[in-house]
């Protein structure tokens, strides 16, 4: 996965610089703490305004972090206890009940783990680095094992939600009602979605936000039975980051949060609008599948690729060079 996101992240860099200013907007931040390399997360915390919580991707530990939005810096690092050795924690999300849920689902092996794991703990009252008790559920899908990124908790039935990643489209899972933490808690597909590095749901539930390399779409929750997604939307004004790997809502629902890892990653807040244009390609919708929207995903990242590879052959050239001296 490092090995792609690295080539991306050239693309995406100069893809940035060619954009101009249009894409930076005010109320974003910069992660300075240099334990977190590998925001891999986003959730805004609901106990504490301006504070947004993430975590690292891999090799870690048992570690979430609080972030303050004003200034950047960590207000508080939790241990969380009782719990296994992390594996490769990918995403972050606050239910209803105000407990932080924790993704310990990636697989960068493309289903060689046979099951994998949410960490779940209730949001701190109080902003310190503390140990707290998290209750570990096991997690098998229905379709057999795969890797995934990005786990949603419904801000309103607390139903848990896990959309797989693949560069042909992914599928969306559902959680069973209530988590099991005594016995496996299976995840059955109910729709199908983009290539997805994260997601959110809406404050008020009524929208998932899914993230992938190259897109940010806004889908319509439907919920009930059969495919839960309804008609979608591709945010304006989302920018290009190195490694687009987390999104969030904002706690009123105006705008979304984007980031990225790597050592003092950026947090770009997207302002929302009502109106929100419908993709032309889809008609605005997703047709049941996320199969138009998968497709553009792909376009656009092999356009990027595309542009990385000729970066990489020039760099190659440079660093060929004999150096003076």
């Amino acid at each position: 996965m490092r090995s792609l996101l690295r080539v991306c992240g050239t693309a995406g860099l100069v893809l940035w610089c060619a954009a101009g200013p249009a894409l930076a907007d005010d109320g974003g931040f910069t992660i300075k703490d240099p334990r977190i390399k590998e925001s891999s997360g986003l959730a805004a915390s609901r106990a504490h305004p301006g504070v947004y919580w993430t975590h690292n991707d891999s090799g870690d530990g048992p570690y979430v972090y609080a972030v303050d939005a004003k200034t950047g810096r960590t207000v508080a690092r939790i241990t969380m206890e009782g719990v296994g050795r992390p594996r490769d924690v990918e995403a972050i999300s606050i239910g209803p009940d105000g407990d932080l849920y924790v993704g310990d689902i990636g697989d960068n092996l493309d289903g060689s783990w046979n099951h994998v794991w949410i960490y779940r703990f209730p949001e701190p009252a109080q902003l310190r680095d503390q140990t707290v008790k998290a209750t570990q559920y096991d997690v098998r899908y229905a379709d057999g094992p795969r890797n995934a990124e990005a786990l949603m908790v419904h801000p309103k039935t607390g139903r848990v939600y896990i959309a797989s990643k693949r560069e042909s489209g992914g599928g969306l899972y559902e959680g069973p009602a209530t988590l099991s933490a005594s016995g496996t808690n299976v995840f059955r597909r109910v729709g199908e979605v983009p290539w997805v590095t994260d997601g959110a749901f809406s404050p008020d539930g009524t929208k998932l936000a899914l993230r992938g390399y190259f897109s940010l779409a806004e889908y319509a929750w439907k919920g009930g039975t059969g495919d839960p997604l309804g008609d979608w939307h591709a945010v304006p004004g989302t920018p290009v980051q190195g490694q687009s790997e987390s999104v969030t809502y904002t706690p009123d629902g105006s705008a979304l949060m984007v980031g990225s890892e790597g050592a003092e990653s950026g947090v770009v807040r997207v302002p929302l609008k009502e109106d929100g244009a419908k993709s032309p390609a889809a008609g605005g919708s997703s047709t049941g599948s996320g199969e138009t929207a998968g497709k553009g995903n792909v376009l656009v990242g092999a356009m990027v690729l595309a542009l990385a590879t000729a970066l990489a052959l020039g760099a190659k050239r440079v660093l060929r060079r004999p150096r003076n001296g």
